[in-house]
């Protein structure tokens, strides 16, 4: 069950965690440089010149190059905006901002979020304890920002509209 498994993580160090999802977001970028290079050579390389007009290879490959592209500088601006955290401990009683890791307990489970400012969505592992990396820009992480511990937000697409409650804020 996850709850005991948070429950002696409670000192879960918030450097280690941003670390981490740092150095994921570093392979998640070699990986897709790789890909990008590739996909570069393939859009220029001279075979893939267009037999006639209907033949699109180079067209499509240079269109996947492009938003390959977009995608590396994405990547690149989290890094850079992850590591520029600041990694002090929230207050006891400061509201959720940027940067903040976070409990939410919905019922008998409880989870681990880091409010981060970019890749939502991205879930790493501290010492079995998985933690998922919200942003301000989803619904969730817009309702927690500026929300206290002990206050509740209820999931926007949650049918049952069970609150979650934030149990701890560091």
């Amino acid at each position: 069950m996850v709850s005991a498994r948070i429950r002696g993580r409670q000192n879960m160090n918030k450097r280690a965690v941003i670390q981490k999802v740092v150095d994921q977001i570093a392979r998640d970028l070699a990986v897709l440089l790789a890909a990008a290079k590739a996909t570069h050579e393939e859009a220029t390389h001279e075979q893939n010149k267009p037999e006639n007009k209907y033949d699109t290879r180079a067209l499509e490959a240079s269109y996947l190059a492009q938003g390959q592209s977009r995608q590396v500088a994405e990547l690149e601006r989290a890094k850079q905006e992850f590591e520029s955290l600041c990694l002090a401990d929230a207050l006891p009683n400061a509201p959720v901002d940027v940067g903040a890791l976070l409990t939410l307990k919905c019922g008998n489970t409880e989870a681990v979020y880091l409010l981060g400012p970019r890749a939502g969505g991205m879930e790493i592992s501290i010492a079995g304890t998985p933690v998922t990396v919200i942003t301000p820009q989803s619904p969730i992480g817009r309702q927690l920002m500026g929300k206290l511990r002990g206050e509740s937000v209820i999931p926007p697409n949650d049918p049952k509209q069970r609150p979650f409650k934030i149990t701890r804020v560091w």
